[in-house]
């Protein structure tokens, strides 16, 4: 094939920051391993992947989870921090106290002072299961005093914190304040599962700081993977040198448009459009 003018500059598409996200797969392709690698790409990162679980899932929901040994787990990062090396590093779902555990030793051992995404992966968009009961002290534990940022939906911030209800902006404050106490440096409290009209995170951090994003709430049944992609975009941010707030803006600024140009696939829970930042420019 003649190399053309046009194929010289796409082969020399710059690729800022190096990304190594440890979650389970999804094979349908819309959350997981699938959607963080199209996220990070999408963001102009550089993905890797070491995967926790495998699972039989699409948009209708999971049927079936089984963990990865946990020291294969630790393996795969292993042969991506030795040789290429990470900029950050962002886990999703972990399945279980062990592999918990393994992560928590490979980010004190042999990624100290990597920017971490702490995602809180627990339940499925479909309700299903994605963390064993006895697995979430390990995750307060063991991984919640190593996260640069966490950040958990309504439903993960109630188990973090056992608090009864969270219904408000105020009672997200709340939830902020007893998960940055655990331990974590940074908690970005997602307001999906509220009911108002407008879409509403709380960024809060050790410091005291605290920031809300707001923005239009887009009615729809496609939001499957929701939390990978927002977790992954934010984690590409701190690889490439932003700051938490704007990574944390520019992410949430893409998922608002992945949903909003979602493909429609699926017949239920469908995946976002991870490639609209491409698609928009074309």
């Amino acid at each position: 094939m003649q190399d053309t003018a046009e194929n010289k500059t796409i082969h020399q598409k710059t690729i800022k920051g190096k990304v190594l996200t440890i979650a389970g797969s999804d094979p349908s392709g819309g959350a997981g391993i699938q959607a963080d690698i199209k996220t990070i790409s999408a963001m102009g990162a550089y993905a890797m992947a070491a995967i926790t679980s495998l699972t039989v899932q699409n948009t209708l929901g999971v049927t079936r989870a089984v963990p990865v040994e946990a020291d294969l787990v630790r393996d795969q990062a292993l042969a991506c921090l030795e040789d290429i090396g990470a900029d950050a590093i962002k886990s999703g779902m972990l399945f279980d106290e062990q592999i918990i555990c393994t992560v928590s030793d490979l980010l004190k051992n042999d990624a100290p002072g990597i920017p971490y995404i702490l995602d809180p992966v627990m339940v499925s968009t479909s309700g299903h299961a994605l963390l064993a009961e006895q697995a979430r002290a390990a995750l307060t534990s063991e991984l919640l005093p190593l996260a640069t940022l966490v950040t958990p939906n309504i439903p993960e911030a109630l188990a973090l914190t056992g608090m009864d209800r969270i219904d408000t902006v105020d009672h997200m404050k709340v939830a902020a304040e007893k998960i940055l106490a655990l331990g974590a440096k940074a908690v970005l409290v997602k307001g999906g599962h509220l009911s108002d009209d407008r879409l509403v995170d709380l960024l809060a951090a050790a410091d005291g700081t605290s920031i809300t994003y707001e923005s239009r709430r887009i009615e729809t049944r496609h939001t499957h993977g929701t939390g990978c992609t927002l977790a992954s975009a934010i984690a590409a941010g701190l690889a490439q040198g932003m700051d938490l707030a704007a990574a944390v803006e520019r992410a949430r600024d893409y998922v608002h448009l992945a949903i909003q140009e979602a493909p429609g696939f699926g017949g239920g829970n469908g995946p976002l459009n991870h490639l609209v930042s491409w698609a928009v420019k074309g």
